[in-house]
């Protein structure tokens, strides 16, 4: 779905970007609630302008327009330079990789609250998705929403799984180009595990 009021017709790229790391400048500005949210917003939903994810987020523009370029400061959004005037449109640099060399406590914290913060970000999603899903073709009813699939795998074929559905999801980044019936979709993943960890294994 796009943003309200916002264009249709935004390139998206060919691929995937590559994972970026996340230094500790770039995680003390995005642990900071409209940040966070803006930097959700053009993962999952794409390109857009102040304007656009202001709607989105039930924000005042000002403030969005200040909180983007603090996040390009950082390198976790770009300009496309695909905007009109000063109607600049922002997209995410590409997926986050929290890579630390040295942790602390600070750090720690941070990185938590950003994984608790995307979580109640995800939960807005799938809230909206079932306000809006009467107004949809049936097909796209049937096709969208939240599954959950039970898997008995070791952690390296967990990694592999993992590898694979991005490996597919990459696939399909633009199948749909050109094709007026195609829309943007948002694919989250989460694998949850269900029994609890094992011991280390003892050395004798």
């Amino acid at each position: 779905m796009t943003h309200p009021g916002g264009p249709d017709n935004l390139a998206l790229p060919e691929a995937p970007p590559e994972p970026y790391p996340v230094d500790r400048e770039a995680l003390r500005t995005l642990a900071h609630p409209l940040r966070s949210r803006l930097l959700a917003e053009l993962r999952t939903v794409g390109a857009a302008t102040a304007s656009d994810l202001a709607t989105a987020l039930d924000t005042n523009s000002g403030a969005t327009s200040y909180h983007l370029r603090r996040l390009e400061e950082a390198g976790l959004i770009r300009d496309t330079g695909t905007g009109t005037g000063r109607r600049r449109v922002w997209a995410a640099a590409g997926e986050r990789a929290i890579d630390l060399d040295d942790p602390d406590e600070d750090n720690d914290a941070a990185i938590d609250w950003l994984a608790r913060d995307y979580i109640q970000h995800f939960a807005g999603k799938a809230q909206a998705w079932l306000s809006a899903q009467p107004e949809w073709p049936l097909s796209w009813q049937e096709a969208c929403g939240l599954e959950d699939h039970l898997v008995l795998v070791t952690d390296e074929q967990l990694e592999s799984l993992q590898a694979e559905i991005g490996e597919l999801l990459a696939r399909y980044r633009r199948v749909g180009a050109g094709n007026p019936s195609a829309r943007r979709v948002t694919y989250y993943t989460c694998p949850l595990p269900v029994d609890p960890p094992r011991p280390p294994r003892r050395r004798d």
